[in-house]
């Protein structure tokens, strides 16, 4: 009689976790896991962004967001590799002086522009970044050949500079970076600070100044699922305006503003150090994972539940082709596509 109640015990116990199990996997189950031939989602940065400014700037920068998609929809639509299509839009975004990275860079507290860049594969987790480098002109694509073709996983300030030495990348000066908007964002920061005596006045990182709040976010990034299931993640930035000391922020560091692994692809941009803080890309992905939850449901997760109000946004891809792009700043230069026609590009 007692080995019999025992083992009814037994088995509601087992029942118990086996309907729990079940409830998980069914809540994850809610996305759509049909596999997509490719998707594709980038941003330009997140902050406070004004919505009194002309319609002629408002198209300006949505044409070079729809410009930037097409960049890598091509690549996806002919067969090519997710690696190949986060590397070109990043590059056509670090040569568009308008955002945060390669040509539109802010200064540093010295005057000068140091830049970093990270880009990962998911399915095998090789990353390779770089930071405060000052005269690579495409900072994702020495990232490339690091991940490629070192032993190591990131290089920094003058190594990265002598490793880039191996390569045929193209190189600049200093000035090549500067853009006047920039230059008078990093002028105001400095009386500011003079005035204040304080590091809060440094300008938390710099987006375009005729656009944006300049004392808010920015930073470019894309990520994507190819036709082989492989997806990538990658991010490049000019920093903050008046960062100081070599600091270093999160998108070289990986599992925080870069990370790609089995679940999902991830690129942050904001705050950089509250996305440090939270191990904000792989915290996503650890909560995809482990809950089990759709990328929905990890990414409102991070925004809403980890970070404040007004600190990052966030883009990002699973294996299936599922995306997320959201924010929980004013807006974010952002844009998607795929395989199945879903196609948009969006500010607030």
């Amino acid at each position: 009689m007692m080995f019999a109640k025992q083992l009814v015990g037994l088995l509601v116990i087992v029942m118990a976790i086996g309907c729990t199990k079940m409830e998980g996997q069914n809540k994850a189950a809610n996305q759509d896991t049909t596999k997509k031939d490719w998707a594709l989602v980038i941003h330009g940065g997140a902050g406070t962004i004004s919505k009194e400014k002309p319609d002629s700037v408002v198209k300006a920068y949505k044409s070079d967001l729809d410009e930037a998609l097409s960049v890598g929809e091509k690549i996806l639509k002919e067969g090519g590799s997710a690696l190949d299509a986060v590397e070109s839009v990043i590059n056509y975004l670090e040569n568009n002086p308008k955002f945060n990275a390669g040509k539109g860079a802010v200064f540093t507290h010295d005057g000068g522009h140091e830049l970093d860049a990270a880009i990962m594969l998911g399915n095998n987790r090789k990353a390779g970044t770089i930071t405060g480098v000052k005269t690579i002109k495409n900072p994702i694509s020495l990232a490339r050949l690091v991940m490629e073709n070192s032993k190591h996983i990131m290089f920094a300030g003058e190594g990265a500079e002598e490793y880039a030495n191996q390569f045929d990348l193209e190189r600049v000066n200093q000035e090549y970076f500067y853009t006047e908007s920039r230059h008078k964002a990093w002028k105001r920061a400095i009386e500011e600070e003079k005035q204040d005596g304080a590091q809060s006045s440094v300008i938390e990182p710099g987006i375009p100044g005729d656009f944006f709040d300049e004392k808010k976010l920015g930073t470019v990034g894309a990520v994507a699922v190819d036709k082989d299931g492989q997806i990538v993640a990658g991010t490049s930035t000019g920093g903050m305006t008046n960062k100081k000391f070599g600091r270093v922020g999160d998108v070289p560091i990986v599992g925080a503003g870069t990370y790609a692994s089995n679940e999902v692809a991830v690129s942050m941009t904001g705050w950089g150090e509250k996305i440090m803080q939270a191990v904000s890309g792989h915290t996503v992905s650890a909560y995809m994972k482990h809950k089990p939850a759709t990328v929905q449901e990890a990414g409102n997760y991070l925004l809403q539940d980890v970070l404040n109000e007004g600190e990052a946004g966030m883009i990002a891809v699973d294996k299936n082709g599922n995306t997320y792009l959201n924010m929980n700043t004013q807006g974010m230069f952002r844009g998607t596509s795929d395989s199945e026609g879903n196609r948009k590009v969006a500010i607030w």
